[in-house]
């Protein structure tokens, strides 16, 4: 029977074992609202919202952080399991011989043991022996035993008990701010970068726009010769200009390449996949005051919180360790009851039992290591403390300097664009004057290469301004409400 028994049990255990090995990484992901995106075309156009949904889908970082929560998860599941009874099974078969006699023992002990939280030890263990002699015959022993331990001072109560758990949970949080500020970090790079390529294409438009105008320029000048209205030197100024506007393009072509394959890396697509940004630029004031911008960062920001759940951690290690410098008493109390048979009849049978309760003290005596822990701890509170007022200010610095960039980037983008408008106004103007025969080439090339520099600065105003929305929301913590991102975490 006894044989029975090990074998059912190591059987149970080995299968245990067998599922959890099986048992697949699956990782979670973050969504957004979208359909997914076919990259099956010569030329994919990614609106801004397709470049996040394909970061969340694919992007390395994110990935990686989900895989780590995986491991995260389980540290917590294995906290939380602390005071759940543990059950061992221990079992040997032996084959032993002597002078006198040779035998073969079996024995195996199921043991459980719990801990409560307010720190009471249990342990229940059951022990069943059997022995088969060739000349002495067979011998069966079994027994339970039943031990208590209940501390007093060291490690009692249920602050200090569930000490382990809390702080398990209270990781467990900073960690779902760690996957929040990981995402938040990732879709702002995304965004970033998709702007860049997105000012790459515009900075290409650009210029193959004064190319253009160079060439007609180039053309007015030609016919303002046949006609005698200009020396023909002159048009050299202007070749000299369409020269230098078509090593322009071939520079923005070369920036249009890195920004598409600094995305493509964003987004851990083929690097030969050909994308366009199709987003339309333009922007919008938006009004957000300083005090309602800090409620909100101290409310979401990832790092604010962080600091926050290590200032309670730090709170409950300290009250861990002032318990361990306390003497250890502990009421003890137990039981053990044996049964032994002897003889193939089990005719000869014996039952003993045996209690006893009683108190342990441990007391440390000039060992002054036993506060150790606990000077440490108490430092580390106040290390905590100073860094949560260090990191608090930081925030209000930050925010205070998001906003007020939010700010300076729209009255520059403003600026700007009525620069942009004048300066075309203005080479309209000059050169209908030239073809009046009231202006000159090199006014014309000069005026063309204010317009070249104002449509730059308005779409670099433009860009910064964008980038400054999504500077502010990563402060703020906001990224992924804003972009009603679900961490399904």
């Amino acid at each position: 029977m006894i044989n029975c028994i090990s074998i059912l049990a190591l059987c149970s255990i080995g299968i245990l074992a067998s599922s959890v090995e099986a048992q697949t990484i699956r990782p979670s992901h973050a969504s957004m609202p979208g359909n997914p995106i076919s990259l099956s075309s010569e030329v994919v156009d990614l609106t801004l919202s397709d470049a996040v949904f394909l970061g969340l889908r694919s992007n390395r970082a994110i990935h990686s952080a989900y895989l780590t929560r995986i491991s995260q998860k389980f540290d917590l599941q294995v906290e939380e399991d602390r005071f759940t009874p543990k059950l061992v099974v221990s079992g040997r078969h032996l084959a032993n011989r002597n002078r006198g006699d040779s035998y073969r023992q079996s024995e195996i002990i199921p043991q459980t043991t719990a801990l409560t939280q307010f720190g009471t030890q249990l342990s229940l263990s059951w022990s069943n022996q059997l022995t088969q002699a060739n000349r002495a015959g067979r011998a069966r022993s079994d027994g339970a035993t039943l031990t208590v331990i209940q501390p007093l001072l060291r490690g009692a109560g249920r602050d200090v008990a569930t000490a382990p758990i809390r702080l398990a949970r209270l990781a467990e949080h900073a960690n779902r701010l760690a996957l929040k500020s990981t995402v938040a970090d990732t879709i702002t790079q995304i965004i970033t970068g998709y702007r860049e390529l997105l000012r790459a294409q515009e900075q290409l438009q650009i210029s193959r726009d004064a190319l253009e105008r160079s060439r007609q320029l180039i053309f007015a000048n030609r016919e303002m010769i046949l006609a005698g209205r200009m020396a023909e030197f002159e048009i050299v100024q202007t070749e000299a200009d369409e020269a230098t506007q078509e090593l322009g393009v071939e520079e923005a072509i070369n920036q249009l390449d890195s920004a598409r394959l600094q995305l493509l890396k964003l987004l851990a697509l083929d690097l030969k996949t050909r994308i366009r940004a199709e987003e339309n630029l333009s922007a919008s004031q938006i009004q957000l005051g300083l005090t309602q911008a800090l409620s909100l960062a101290q409310e979401n920001q990832p790092a604010y919180l962080t600091q926050l759940i290590t200032v309670e951690q730090a709170a409950i290690n300290y009250t861990v360790a002032r318990n361990s410098t306390l003497w250890d008493v502990s009421l003890i109390g137990g039981a053990t009851q044996v049964r032994d048979r002897f003889g193939t009849e089990t005719n000869s049978t014996s039952r003993t039992w045996e209690g006893y309760a009683g108190i342990q003290v441990d007391i440390p005596i000039g060992d002054i290591s036993t506060r150790q822990a606990e000077v440490r701890a108490r430092v580390e509170i106040e290390n905590q403390e100073v860094r949560l007022a260090e990191i608090k200010q930081s925030l209000e610095r930050d925010v205070g300097e998001a906003v007020r960039d939010l700010g300076t980037r729209w009255r520059q983008y403003e600026i700007a664009q009525r620069a942009r408008d004048l300066s075309r106004r203005k080479l309209d103007i000059e050169r209908e004057k030239l073809q009046a025969g009231r202006s000159s080439n090199f006014q014309v090339l000069s005026f063309e290469a204010d317009l070249r520099s104002a449509e730059s600065a308005r779409l670099n105003a433009l860009i910064a301004h964008l980038n400054a929305q999504a500077e502010l929301d990563q402060v703020l913590g906001t990224t992924l409400s804003s972009w009603q991102i679900e961490l399904n975490d």
